[in-house]
């Protein structure tokens, strides 16, 4: 397969309902996609960047510009390589992973198609359906989360997560304990504490959370050691582990008992399925971390969570969790028994809807081989 050409979109993507962090608020979905032809087939991948470099350095700017100027040119008029292969190719290029990651998952997109075979498929996946749960963000007032979580209970959803940050913290989980009872329920600091917040965070050891999600800064795999050894319940790292190397720093120093894998935070879905490797190995779970993906990023998180040590319920919520409208049809449904069935068609199993991308796209290249831009 000769990639012919690569298309990039800026897409903007108004959110059902407003998503607060503990480091802000969002109204708008936005992200990058490439989509790269070849031989008349095409792959797609999403980078889930932001405006801003909250979440990690990268955003929709620096993104687009790594893709544009570093990552794509070398591909055009040359055979498509193994995704693997391109991970070693563009090792040298420093960080930048969600760049990177959605080239990787537009390259397994179009290996996948062209052998026939779902994603899911190639990856290894061995499950039909993935378990998975709703990521709630901080609302004004603990009555409104109350009803937010009473909303998704009722959907079917089989585990509730919910946003923390000083001052945001215990009030909501005692409530929603009282008011539903022995729920999967786990929350997300997003890097909002320091260890000096041990004893508030050790209060929430008698809540019986599935876990802590990232409750220090986000390259302190040391004092997360320090804190999940004065915890009973187990720490979940997410923004700290950006490769596999991380991650066995992580469990090696005792800083975790869980790792929430998203595969375009750590460079795309060959070091993500390394990451998965290493926890199966050493006997540590893992769960699919979601970034309010559009439905091709959406599908991708779908393929790698059917690998078997995905054994918590992800964060991939369905389409109308996010959106009025998703750029895939037909969207991402909720099943009853909450879980979501994993693409089985070719590739990542989803058709991208042309007129939909072009709908919500607030800018777009395209790069041909020969070096022609149009």
């Amino acid at each position: 397969m000769r990639i012919d050409a690569v298309e990039l979109y800026q897409i903007a993507m108004p959110l059902r309902w407003p998503f607060e962090t503990s480091f802000g608020r969002s109204t708008t979905k936005v992200c990058v996609l490439v989509r790269l032809l070849a031989d008349g087939l095409e792959g797609w991948g999403e980078a889930p960047v932001d405006h801003a470099p909250l979440y990690n350095e990268e955003t929709v700017d620096t993104a687009w510009a790594v893709l544009e100027r570093f990552l794509l040119p070398p591909l055009l008029g040359q055979p498509a390589p193994a995704p693997g292969a391109f991970a070693q190719q563009v090792a040298y290029i420093r960080r930048h992973h969600m760049a990177k990651a959605a080239v990787e998952a537009a390259l397994w997109d179009l290996h996948a198609r062209a052998q026939g075979i779902s994603l899911a498929a190639l990856l290894g996946g061995t499950r039909d359906r993935v378990a998975v749960g709703v990521s709630l963000g901080i609302e004004p007032t603990v009555d409104a989360l109350l009803e937010r979580v009473e909303h998704f209970l009722h959907l079917g959803y089989r585990r509730i997560k919910i946003k923390i940050k000083p001052g945001w913290v215990l009030e909501p989980v005692e409530q929603i304990r009282r008011r539903f009872g022995d729920i999967m329920l786990q929350v997300d600091a997003n890097s909002a504490f320091s260890l000096d917040d041990a004893p508030l965070l050790r209060a929430l050891d008698d809540h019986h959370l599935v876990l802590i999600e990232q409750p220090l800064e986000e390259d302190d795999i040391v004092d997360h050691a320090k804190l999940q050894a004065q915890l009973r319940t187990p720490i979940c790292l997410d923004e700290s582990i950006v490769h596999a190397r991380a991650a066995r720093a992580a469990l090696e120093l005792g800083a975790c008992r869980v790792i929430n894998i998203k595969q375009a935070r750590v460079g795309g879905l060959t070091e993500a399925v390394a990451i998965h490797d290493l926890c199966q190995a050493r006997g540590v779970p893992v769960w699919c971390g979601g970034m309010l993906e559009t439905g091709p990023g959406r599908a991708a998180n779908l393929a790698l969570a059917s690998l078997p040590n995905f054994t918590l319920p992800g964060d991939i919520s369905a389409s109308d969790r996010y959106f009025q409208e998703d750029l895939i049809d037909p969207p991402v449904v909720l099943n009853a028994d909450g879980t979501i069935t994993v693409p089985t068609g070719a590739g990542l199993g989803v058709h991208v809807v042309p007129e939909r991308v072009a709908r919500y796209a607030v800018r777009h290249a395209r790069l041909a081989a020969g070096g022609v831009r149009v």
